[in-house]
């Protein structure tokens, strides 16, 4: 039986991602980065750090991963995102139909905690959440499983009872490394596999209807 969801964040509760990558894309412009832009997506779903390390390898080290960050952080403070604007509009219902079913709910992203615990409370969905977790704070980020795993153990449940809402590859991936069941929001635009998936839903609402069915299910 599914007794929580784990909900990654950017590109799952709200669409972030392009935000990110626009601002990503403009400052590996600005530092000489002539490449397709297609090359950047293999930072998306990584923590910063992870992501910084990629780029710096784009530009072939000529200018440092710490330099990159520092850039992308600067010109990200004039581009804070509108939470409100970009929170996919079917979260809130998504996130009420697992409640009212007993379904607990944690969110496990690689962002920082601090963007975690601002954006969720901007949303107002911050009470829907058990627990919180942070990539910032595991020494392994996705695609390992142990935010996950984390999340599970301070749930006090076992992996099997849990489903990962996720959508890029490396989380896909780590919610399958940790033994659980992982549905994907369904999303083309930067060329993400999501084949290791087990479902592929259209939007949160899809997802909570389903994991709703399933335990009705399991309890025939």
């Amino acid at each position: 039986m599914i007794r929580a969801v784990l909900f990654d964040m950017d590109g799952i509760l709200y669409d972030s991602e392009p935000v990110y990558f626009d601002i990503g894309l403009r400052v590996m412009r600005d530092l000489g980065y002539s490449g397709p832009e297609d090359c950047l997506y293999a930072g998306i779903g990584l923590t910063n750090e992870e992501t910084y390390r990629i780029y710096a390898g784009l530009l072939d080290h000529r200018v440092s991963a710490a330099e990159i960050g520092k850039r992308i952080d600067a010109y990200s403070l004039s581009r804070v995102p509108d939470y409100r604007a970009i929170m996919f509009e079917d979260v809130p219902e998504a996130l009420q139909i697992l409640k009212d079913a007993g379904v607990r709910m944690a969110c496990c992203s690689s962002s920082p905690m601090r963007v975690i615990e601002e954006s969720l409370e901007v949303l107002g969905i911050r009470s829907f959440f058990a627990g919180i977790y942070s990539g910032e704070n595991e020494s392994r980020p996705k695609p390992a499983p142990d935010i996950y795993l984390r999340a599970a153990e301070g749930l006090n449940l076992k992996p099997w009872e849990c489903v990962v809402y996720e959508d890029s590859t490396l989380g896909i991936r780590a919610g399958k490394q940790a033994g659980m069941r992982v549905y994907a929001r369904r999303e083309e635009r930067f060329r993400m596999d999501q084949s290791e998936a087990d479902r592929i839903v259209s939007c949160a609402a899809d997802m909570a209807v389903q994991v709703i069915e399933e335990n009705k299910s399991w309890k025939k």
